[in-house]
C-alpha cells in the first residue's frame, strides 16, 4: 500500500501473518491509513496563511508528486475541519482563565454578500501569570452598546471573571457595555486613538509639535514615583498644562483631550513595566491586520460562518506568537493593591406612576413632571379627564 506523507508517497509492504486469522495492523499508522496527519496540518496551515483551495491543491501536487496529489474536494473537506475547531472553541468554558488585563476591539469585514462591512468583535487578555489568551470572537450588528453587551454577557455566562483593567477605544457603546458588565474594573482609553483624534483637529504644520507634547504628558521614565494615585496626579497636572498652552489656539483639540480624562491615566495604577503595553489597544489592531490580509485572498466571503471561521483560524494561530508579560512579585502586589476609584452610584430606578399605571414611570406622566404642588393641583383641575360639574350642581353652592 502507498501512504502519502510530506516527503512524498511511501510504498509499504505489510507482512503476512501465519497461524492467525487477524490482519496485521501497524502501530505507527494504524489500519486503513493512506496518509499521515502531516499533510492535513500542512493544508490547513497553508489555507489559513493565505492560499486558496486551488493554490493548496497545486502546491501539494508539486511537493508530493502526481501519485500523491490530493483533489480539490479533499483539500476543501480537510480545510473544513477549521469550522469544527471554531465551534468547539466558541462554546468552551472560561472559568479557568483569570485575567489582569482585557483588550477589546472590533474590525469590519464583508460578512454577508452584497452588504457593507460588518464588525467582528474580539477579546484578548493577559492572565494573572502573564500569559496571553485569546478569549472571544463574535459577529456584531454594529459597535452599539447592545452588540457589545451581548458579547460581554456571553463571556461572563461562560465563566469569565472581571479583569482588573479593560483597554479599549472610545466607542460610546463599548464604554457603556464595559461599565455595565464589570463595574468594578478600571477602564483605560487607548492613547493612540486619542492622539489620532487630537491631531485631526490640528493644522498639518503644527501636528509634529502637538504630537510630541501629547506623548510627553505620559512619559514617566524620568519619574521615580511608584504606580498609584500620586503618579496619576502628576500626569493630571501635565494634562492641565497642555490644555492651558493650547486651549486658545486649538480649543477643539483640547476639548477632546479633557473628555474622559480619567480613562487616560488608569494604567498608571499598575506595574511600571506594563505601562507601554496596556495604555493602548494596538496589540489587537496589528493582529486584525493579519486577518484582513488573509481575507483579501478570498474577496467576498460566502456568509457569517465562513467569515468567523477564517478570522478565528488566523487569530488562533497568530496567538501562538503573542508575547506575554513578566509578572514580578512587586508587579503582582501592585496589581492586587492598586486603588480602584469609586464609580458614581447608578441612578435609582424610576418610580411607578400612580396616576397612570399603564405608563412605565413617573417621568412619562405630566403630573409628576411638575415639581410644584400648586402646578400639580392646577394640572389636576384643568385636566380634560377630570369630570366637570353640571350647572345644576353649581346652583347648590
Amino acid at each position: 500500500m502507498t501512504v502519502k506523507t510530506t516527503a512524498g508517497p511511501v510504498a509499504l509492504s505489510p507482512p503476512r501473518l501465519r497461524g492467525t486469522s487477524e490482519a496485521f495492523v501497524s502501530r505507527l499508522f494504524g489500519s486503513h491509513v493512506t496518509k499521515t496527519n502531516a499533510p492535513e496540518s500542512l493544508m490547513i496551515a497553508s489555507f489559513v496563511r493565505g492560499l486558496s483551495v486551488r493554490d493548496v491543491e497545486a502546491t501539494l501536487a508539486e511537493a508530493l508528486g502526481d501519485q500523491a496529489a490530493i483533489s480539490k474536494s479533499t483539500v476543501s473537506a480537510i480545510c473544513g475541519q477549521v469550522k469544527d475547531g471554531y465551534e468547539g472553541w466558541a462554546r468552551r468554558r472560561l472559568d479557568a482563565i483569570t485575567l489582569d488585563y482585557l483588550f477589546l476591539d472590533a474590525s469590519f469585514f464583508r460578512i454577508h454578500p452584497w452588504s457593507p462591512g460588518e464588525p467582528v468583535l474580539a477579546a484578548w487578555g493577559i492572565t494573572t501569570k502573564g500569559k496571553p489568551a485569546f478569549i472571544g470572537l463574535a459577529p456584531g450588528s454594529g459597535e452599539s452598546a447592545d452588540a457589545w453587551h451581548d458579547f460581554l454577557a456571553d463571556l461572563k455566562g461562560r465563566g469569565l471573571a472581571s479583569p482588573l483593567l479593560v483597554i479599549s477605544d472610545g466607542a460610546p457603546g463599548l464604554i457603556a457595555a464595559i461599565e455595565q458588565a464589570w463595574p468594578m474594573a478600571l477602564r483605560q482609553r487607548c492613547l493612540v486613538h486619542r492622539a489620532r483624534n487630537i491631531l485631526a483637529k490640528i493644522p498639518a504644520g503644527m501636528q509634529a509639535e502637538v504630537k510630541d507634547a501629547y506623548w510627553a504628558i505620559f512619559d514617566t521614565e524620568d519619574l521615580s514615583t511608584p504606580p498609584g494615585t500620586k503618579l496619576v496626579e502628576i500626569i493630571d497636572g501635565r494634562v492641565e498644562a497642555f490644555a492651558a498652552k493650547y486651549r486658545a489656539l486649538y480649543p477643539a483639540a483640547v476639548k477632546i483631550l479633557l473628555t474622559d480624562r480619567e480613562g487616560l491615566t488608569a494604567y498608571l495604577r499598575f506595574p511600571t513595566e506594563h505601562h507601554k503595553r496596556i495604555r493602548h489597544s494596538n496589540f489587537i489592531e496589528r493582529t486584525f491586520g493579519q486577518t484582513r490580509r488573509r481575507v483579501k485572498v478570498i474577496g467576498r466571503l460566502p456568509g457569517e460562518t465562513s467569515c468567523l471561521t477564517l478570522v478565528w483560524a488566523v487569530l488562533d494561530r497568530a496567538s501562538v506568537g503573542w508575547r506575554g508579560f513578566t509578572m514580578t512579585a512587586d508587579g503582582l502586589r501592585c496589581c492586587r493593591t492598586s486603588s480602584v476609584p469609586a464609580r458614581p452610584a447608578p441612578p435609582a430606578p424610576a418610580a411607578q406612576c400612580d396616576h397612570h399605571p399603564a405608563r412605565r414611570s413617573t417621568q412619562d406622566c405630566q403630573s409628576h413632571r411638575l415639581v410644584s404642588p400648586v402646578q400639580r393641583n392646577h394640572a389636576r383641575r384643568c385636566s380634560p379627564d377630570r369630570p366637570r360639574r353640571r350647572v345644576s350642581d353649581l346652583s347648590l353652592i
